[in-house]
């Protein structure tokens, strides 16, 4: 393997962790996102759920961070493409904003489908 193609993964990897890093930093919805997660992992372990159940789990939080993260990308940009308020901005706005909340309500649905009967 050529080691430049080496350095320049190391660099992606690095260049993505800043971004998951800016993200939390500056979005006050990552950042409920981030406890979320932190308690649906923690929750996992304290039920001793099963791996079908650890992969139902860690792919709705990817599901709501993936989501989230383009939400985020798309709002910068069209804000950079609409400095001044636009109908159509707006409307591109909502209806990202609309895929996050569609991602995190199947996320809630799949913590208590998977929770809620190992509590009673």
């Amino acid at each position: 393997m050529n080691k430049n193609y080496l350095v320049d993964r190391k660099k992606s990897i690095e260049f993505a962790f800043k971004g998951i890093s800016a993200l939390v930093k500056s979005e006050p919805n990552a950042q409920i996102h981030l406890i979320a997660s932190i308690f649906a992992i923690l929750s996992g372990l304290l039920l001793n759920i099963s791996n079908t159940e650890w992969c139902l789990i860690i792919f709705a939080i990817a599901f709501v961070w993936t989501v989230e993260a383009l939400n985020t990308t798309i709002e910068k940009i069209v804000d950079r493409l609409f400095p001044e308020f636009n109908e159509k901005a707006r409307y591109i706005k909502d209806v990202s904003a609309g895929a996050v909340l569609i991602s995190s309500i199947s996320a809630l649905i799949t913590g208590i489908i998977i929770f809620v009967p190992k509590l009673f």
